[in-house]
């Protein structure tokens, strides 16, 4: 049971700061192009590049896992509005921004993983 509720709490967190960013970003952004999306998953590739750098080498137990890793980040950053979002767009026959949208998530998403890892290098 310890498991399931590190798991809820997680992803309880990682839901909660994904709306908030996400919600921040269409403040000074408009709603037409999923830019609060976009954003929450590129600071979120960023952020498990990052710690899957720190914690590659420790010893971490099953239950912080679980929490961090599945719980929030897996929370924080789920694709399930990037694919809701890039149907409408396709739907609506904007299929130049739903290529961009793809594009900029799925490319800038790979590299971050690539620059949070290797920060957590050099700081490591």
């Amino acid at each position: 049971m310890g498991k399931y509720l590190l798991l809820f709490f997680g992803s309880f967190l990682g839901a909660l700061l994904r709306y908030l960013l996400s919600g921040w970003v269409y403040k000074y952004f408009p709603p037409t192009f999923p830019y609060g999306t976009i954003f929450v998953n590129l600071i979120g590739c960023l952020v498990i590049g990052f710690f899957w750098g720190v914690f590659e080498n420790r010893i971490l137990s099953v239950n912080f896992r679980i929490f961090l890793f599945i719980g929030f980040i897996g929370s924080f950053t789920t694709f399930s509005s990037f694919a809701l979002e890039n149907f409408n767009l396709i739907r609506d026959n904007e299929w130049g921004l739903a290529l961009i949208n793809i594009l900029i998530s799925n490319i800038g998403g790979i590299i971050l993983v690539f620059v949070g890892y290797w920060i957590s290098k050099v700081l490591g």
